[in-house]
């Protein structure tokens, strides 16, 4: 067995936790695998693997083999299928923000597998900065303005912000008339994960961006936190349209400072530069896009 096949073979272990069902999974002898495994230990020099009699594990050093296997297996894959665009096949590794993939991207997912029943992806739903090619992803969608000149965007989408709160929170501390009328409300704020600090409140006031910094009680690094605290009568929000029309309507949460709009927000799917788009991640990111387009 060569370097690539045992990288493979470890590859199925550590995903399945089982030497049996890497086995089954690759239609090789038990024994075969176990003996793989043993070389590529002894070939570079450390435990990969935690073997007990209930489950296998993955060791701390054999965490970090495993992303630079499960990489370059990746990349080895996209060499063989680089001219394939009918059937692309493999793993698309994106991040997406939160609230857009619960909401949007994965139930629309079974589409999607319809169309290229070869893809894998491996989905993280988060808020916070990603470094695409540090942690090997190929692509994530970011909403608001890019500061990293060395990432490709594409930009699909521009999203209208509101500020709003829940009705019960409007009922209790009224409504706001002006922005000097929000040093007088409860404000949820949103804090950077990179920095630690809140991100300032911006609204777009004679044509020109006024930046506030407003204090509040709660301040949250996630977007379905940001809503579930709205929704909690915490406080207000400034928040995309897109999404929360249903609430609106319901009368559920409410709009206020209608005169007074934050700047829209560009919506874009971003990847490394030096990244060649292999079929896999290009059919997931064209899909992506008309996904998301509408917004």
């Amino acid at each position: 067995m060569d370097r690539l096949q045992a990288m493979e073979v470890f590859v199925r272990v550590a995903e399945r936790g089982s030497f049996s069902k890497a086995a089954e999974q690759l239609g090789l002898p038990p024994a075969t695998v176990t003996n793989a495994i043993q070389t590529l230990e002894k070939r570079v020099g450390v435990r990969l693997l935690q073997r007990t009699t209930r489950k296998v594990s993955l060791t701390d050093d054999g965490l970090v083999y495993l992303e630079r296997c499960q990489r370059l297996l990746a990349e080895f894959q996209d060499v063989e299928n680089l001219f394939d665009c009918e059937q692309p096949q493999g793993v698309v590794r994106v991040d997406l923000p939160e609230r857009m993939a619960h909401q949007t991207v994965i139930p629309a997912l079974p589409a999607f597998f319809t169309r290229y029943p070869e893809i894998r992806v491996k989905l993280n739903a988060s808020d916070r900065f990603v470094d695409l090619v540090g942690e090997g992803v190929d692509c994530v969608v970011r909403v608001g303005q890019l500061a990293d000149s060395t990432l490709i965007a594409r930009q699909i989408a521009v999203l209208e912000q509101i500020t709003c709160a829940s009705a019960a929170y409007l009922q209790q501390h009224g409504r706001p008339q002006s922005l000097d009328d929000l040093a007088r409300h409860h404000m949820i704020n949103f804090f950077s994960s990179r920095t630690g600090r809140d991100l300032p409140w911006e609204y777009v006031q004679g044509g020109e961006l006024r930046t506030l910094k407003l204090p509040g009680k709660v301040s949250v690094a996630s977007s379905e936190a940001y809503m579930a605290c709205c929704l909690a009568g915490l406080g207000l929000v400034q928040v995309p349209r897109y999404g929360i029309e249903e609430l609106l309507k319901r009368g559920v949460l409410e709009e206020v400072l209608p005169d007074y709009q934050p700047p829209p927000l560009p919506v874009a799917i971003v990847y490394a530069h030096n990244r060649h788009l292999s079929p896999r991640v290009r059919v997931f990111v064209d899909w992506l896009a008309e996904l998301l387009s509408p917004m």
